[in-house]
């Protein structure tokens, strides 16, 4: 799948059974509607989606392809674990892809370009600026991160950088919704944002992507206190 947008929280409309359900999993896994390690059973997946079984399959398929679902041999497909080890992992390689995607944005972005980053950041100030951290609706909250982050990508020309980048993206944002769990309090994401929002339109890469670097490697700061424990019930609490 290709994403409309180089973060899959915008993704395309599905136009196949199996693709319906790539997209359906793929989310449900990100928000925590699926514990970590759960056993992902094809006929519960079928009645709960309402989709053959060979379309399930499929997807399964394609979620182990790309880290979020594990195949255990003939025993069939369970959710990817969460580990710190894992997040440092995710982390290292979202900062790498990212910012080198960020960086060739900056260098070809023009007014359209800035004009959309613009627009994406209000949207998600109105959120972030302006609205309690216990009032906000989460689901908003990240349809509109998404969008901003998108939108400082939008000016790169390379698909596969914002393939790569839409994965990974996904990935760290599982530990996001735990994250909520943990010390969101501190963070000033509003700032964070503006940050990188401000550099981007001075097309200055070093700082967007230093500041970049600061605001994705805060989730893991948000997340040491937390992974050590059982993190089934944590994930669960945070993202059902």
């Amino acid at each position: 799948m290709t994403p409309s947008h180089p973060l899959s929280t915008n993704a395309s409309k599905p136009t196949t059974l199996t693709e319906q359900a790539y997209q359906q999993l793929r989310h449900d896994i990100v928000a925590g509607q699926f514990k970590p390690g759960e056993k992902l059973r094809v006929e519960a997946l079928r009645n709960k989606y309402d989709i053959g079984a060979t379309p399930i399959r499929e997807a399964l398929s394609r979620l182990s392809a790309n880290g979020f679902v594990f195949v255990e041999g003939q025993r069939g497909f369970k959710v990817a674990d969460m580990s710190m080890e894992d997040l440092e992992d995710v982390t290292n390689m979202r900062i790498l892809l990212e910012n080198q995607a960020l960086t060739r944005s900056i260098e070809t972005g023009d007014d359209t370009w800035e004009a959309n980053i613009l627009a994406a950041f209000h949207r998600l100030s109105k959120i972030e600026a302006e609205q309690p951290l216990e009032e906000r609706d989460p689901i908003e909250w990240e349809k509109r991160n998404a969008a901003f982050h998108s939108a400082l990508l939008g000016a790169c020309k390379s698909k596969w950088l914002k393939r790569f980048s839409a994965v990974l993206y996904d990935q760290h944002r599982r530990y996001r919704f735990l994250a909520r769990a943990g010390h969101l309090e501190n963070r000033d994401l509003h700032k964070e944002h503006k940050a990188i929002c401000d550099a981007a339109l001075a097309h200055n890469a070093i700082a967007a992507c230093d500041a970049n670097t600061f605001h994705i490697r805060a989730t893991v700061d948000c997340l040491k206190d937390l992974l050590p424990l059982d993190i089934s019930d944590s994930f669960s609490d945070s993202g059902r």
